[in-house]
């Protein structure tokens, strides 16, 4: 891919928090408060790995909330590309079928690169990447709520099929991997983008640091 001049290295923010906890939320408000198209934007659940070669019933004993279900290598690696100022082929999945769809989506060099994800605190490589890292703090029974009913309604689950899956991986996995990840981050945010406080201070620390960039 061909590569574009950028006057410096973009600035790099990474949104972590438990599955439902409103890093999406608090990630599209950062976007729209700041101004798009000053942004790349790269979720890591578009990193899962393919598991087109396990048969459907297989494919439902992946612990999907394990680090090692994330091709994270390659996110780091897009993260430095778009640092470069190259465009890059981010990865889409399908989470009905738990495999990589054959297109790709394309994310041009920006200013800010925006990361987000349940484990980026939790892998070294990637958090080091990051110059500003967020952690949405939100209580647990919300967080389930929130994801039962995405699973339900966007990504074709049963009701018994995400029940059985929070208890099984989802929140053991949040206790080891995402909740200690939290130390490593320079702000919470309780509440998520309901927080009108919070991200009036958020976006106002990017903006300040956006003209350097």
């Amino acid at each position: 891919m061909q590569a574009t001049q950028t006057a410096t290295v973009p600035l790099v923010i990474g949104v972590a928090g438990g599955s439902g906890s409103g890093k999406t939320t608090v990630s599209e408000r950062i976007q729209r408060m700041v101004g798009p198209s000053h942004f790349a934007y790269l979720q890591h659940d578009s990193y899962y790995r393919d598991q087109g070669h396990l048969a459907p019933a297989e494919r439902l004993l992946i612990n999907y909330d394990h680090p090692d279900s994330l091709e994270t290598q390659l996110l780091i690696d897009h993260v430095q590309q778009l640092r470069r100022g190259q465009a890059i082929a981010a990865p889409l999945y399908d989470f009905a079928s738990y495999t990589r769809r054959p297109e790709t989506h394309l994310v041009q060099p920006a200013a800010i690169i925006l990361v987000e994800g349940i484990l980026i605190f939790a892998e070294k490589g990637l958090r080091e990447l990051m110059d500003i890292r967020i952690y949405v703090d939100t209580d647990a029974d919300l967080r389930f709520i929130r994801r039962l009913e995405r699973d339900v309604q966007e990504r074709g689950r049963s009701l018994s099929s995400v029940i059985e899956q929070y208890l099984i991986t989802v929140r053991p996995m949040h206790l080891k991997f995402v909740e200690p990840s939290k130390r490593h981050a320079d702000i919470i945010v309780p509440r998520g983008g309901e927080n009108q406080i919070a991200m009036e201070m958020i976006v106002s620390r990017i903006q300040r640091a956006l003209p350097q960039r």
